[in-house]
């Protein structure tokens, strides 16, 4: 077998560069992490969907990886974020349309661009969503205090902070370690994801769930079980997949890592996803 191309590097983005990079070739799947987390941590290097005949656009958030700032003046809000990701479709140049791929605060982003222009999308993996319709008080104080957590504490202090604030169960808390203190030694600009953890959580990425009514794609949202990962809480998932009107709710079995961690079988998920007549009818349509 021949081995894979590695992943060629690319910048986008207006007024400063968000970097990324594109592998595989096929229909395009872009994809878009979580807050405090990078490119990697989508698909956690699982080169699966590449192999299943897909190319795979992911890149670095503004603020984290290797991705610049917010310029002067701008800030970490849902509108930048979406207009970042627009400057990564229009930049790569996807030759058909595509299928946006997100994770908590990337499935904010790729809804809510969803929302704005449906137009040239095939479908929509929205992973761990967390935002219901209203930004609660206590909600605010959590993203605060790991904001404190990290100017005062550094790396350590956040995953410190993750561990104990979530109410993780015990069996979970040391691979939750593990990964937030990787996650956070691969940023560049850690004083741009303390500005990130301030302004995204405050950031409406649209209105209510009821919006998502309207939304006439082929979606299909990956939840996780509350034991390992209550931050993302699988109630909040289940609930968009009911609001979506052409969703289809995918998860782990009870007792297994939660979907979302696993690359290598969620890769698999969305290229099986991406592989529905709904969805792969539509991959090289123009208009």
């Amino acid at each position: 077998m021949t081995p894979a191309a590695p992943p060629a590097p690319f910048t986008a983005g207006h007024g400063l560069a968000i970097r990324g990079e594109r592998a595989g070739e096929g229909p395009a799947v872009v994809l878009c992490h979580g807050i405090t987390a990078t490119r990697r941590y989508v698909l956690h290097g699982s080169r699966a969907l590449e192999r299943a005949g897909h190319t795979v656009i992911s890149y670095d958030a503004r603020g984290h990886g290797e991705s610049d700032p917010a310029p002067e003046g701008e800030g970490y809000g849902y509108p930048e974020l979406v207009a970042d990701l627009e400057s990564v479709i229009a930049a790569q140049g996807a030759a058909g349309p595509i299928v946006l791929a997100g994770h908590s605060m990337g499935a904010h982003t790729v809804l809510a661009r969803a929302l704005r222009r449906p137009e040239r999308l095939a479908g929509l993996v929205v992973i761990g969503p967390v935002y219901e319709g209203s930004i609660e008080a206590e909600t605010l104080e959590y993203w605060d205090g790991l904001a404190a957590a990290l100017e005062q504490g550094g790396v350590e202090g956040t995953v410190e902070y993750v561990v104990e604030r979530q109410g993780i169960d015990p069996a979970w808390r040391e691979t939750v370690r593990r990964f937030t203190r990787e996650r956070m030694l691969r940023h560049r600009h850690l004083d741009a994801v303390l500005e990130a953890l301030g302004e995204v959580p405050r950031s409406r990425p649209f209105g209510g769930l009821e919006e998502l009514e309207s939304l006439q794609l082929p979606c299909l949202v990956v939840a996780s079980n509350d034991e390992a990962d209550p931050g993302h809480p699988y109630a909040a998932a289940a609930a968009y997949a009911e609001r979506l009107p052409r969703a289809r709710l995918v998860s782990e079995a009870e007792g297994e890592s939660p979907l979302a961690w696993q690359g290598g079988r969620l890769a698999r998920e969305i290229a099986a996803f991406c592989a529905e007549p709904e969805v792969s009818s539509y991959a090289w349509r123009d208009g």
